[in-house]
């Protein structure tokens, strides 16, 4: 078994080699769930910090359209990329489907090469009592939010730590990670696995050069959003409670390209935990310093 002394050397070694992503110039990143919200605003964030993106999702007609938007920068709303033509690369990916990850993790290495980068943002929301959230919703949540996260690191991170030269994960999850709340136990408990997934895989790929960054952000304007699944006994209270949360989330929400912005940082200068927006910030800390008005307020609905 190493020494403590060996350890901490390999450690330093490691975030020796990561440094290099202080430029992220010529840089290949991935970002899954990159068809809109978070993963689009971070593709193009990437692109214009110098980086070649490979942009996967379910929806690939949505993954085009970031790709267009990086590749051709004088068009409406376009991004600039330094590799104009060949800036960003679309692909279909259920992120859900193991054997669908694994084979994109090798598709996507004999066309490009191994990635600097890699942001799992796939995902989607469940709002709904527990009794009244299906086990199949309970485990297409989990499938997605989680192990989604789990084989993109798993294909990719083998990749880079055979490279021998580091590279950087960024997780998103989000501030309902650590901060609970009725009718969000599905999505919650998602959420919590992908932080603490981050979190281990922090101290474990140190002395391989790879950092680990879980991103928390409040309510984002996304689809993710307008795409929520609602579950409760009946029609008419689904659709209230759809009403409900979207009337919170027009008032609070913070634009995507804020957390895309935060995510460039957060790789550029090694961040473990990056929390976007006051409303994330404010509840990472109440559940750390006053856990029983975290407990109490949870028992109130989302409004």
């Amino acid at each position: 078994m190493p020494s403590r002394y060996a350890q901490i050397r390999r450690w330093r070694a490691g975030t020796a080699i990561r440094a290099r992503l202080h430029d992220l110039t010529g840089t290949l990143v991935v970002v899954t769930g990159g068809a809109s919200g978070i993963g689009r605003a971070s593709a193009r964030a990437f692109s214009a910090a110098g980086a070649i993106v490979v942009v996967a999702d379910k929806d690939l007609d949505g993954a085009l359209e970031t790709v267009h938007l990086i590749d051709n920068p004088d068009s409406a709303g376009g991004s600039t990329a330094v590799f104009g033509g060949g800036g960003a690369h679309a692909y279909e990916l259920d992120v859900a489907d193991e054997a669908q990850v694994r084979e994109f993790a090798k598709t996507v290495r004999s066309r490009h090469g191994i990635p600097d980068v890699l942001v799992n943002n796939a995902g989607f929301g469940v709002i709904g009592a527990f009794v009244d959230t299906p086990q199949s919703v309970f485990e297409d949540v989990m499938n997605t939010n989680f192990w989604g996260a789990v084989y993109g690191c798993r294909s990719f991170t083998t990749q880079m730590v055979e490279r021998g030269t580091g590279g950087h994960i960024v997780n998103v999850s989000s501030a309902a990670a650590f901060m609970t709340q009725r009718n969000l136990t599905a999505y919650s408990t998602s959420k919590a696995a992908v932080f603490m997934l981050s979190e281990c895989l922090r101290a474990e790929l140190i002395e391989h050069g790879i950092g680990v960054t879980v991103v928390c952000p409040d309510l984002v304007n996304t689809n993710l959003t307008r795409n929520t699944e609602y579950v409760a006994p009946s029609k008419e209270k689904r659709a209230a409670r759809r009403e409900r949360a979207q009337s919170i989330y027009r008032r609070l929400h913070v634009e995507p390209e804020r957390v895309a912005d935060a995510i460039v940082s957060a790789v550029r200068h090694n961040r473990p935990i990056v929390t976007v927006a006051p409303g994330a910030k404010a509840r990472k800390w109440l559940s750390r310093l006053a856990p029983r008005v975290v407990r109490v307020g949870s028992r109130f609905d989302l409004d």
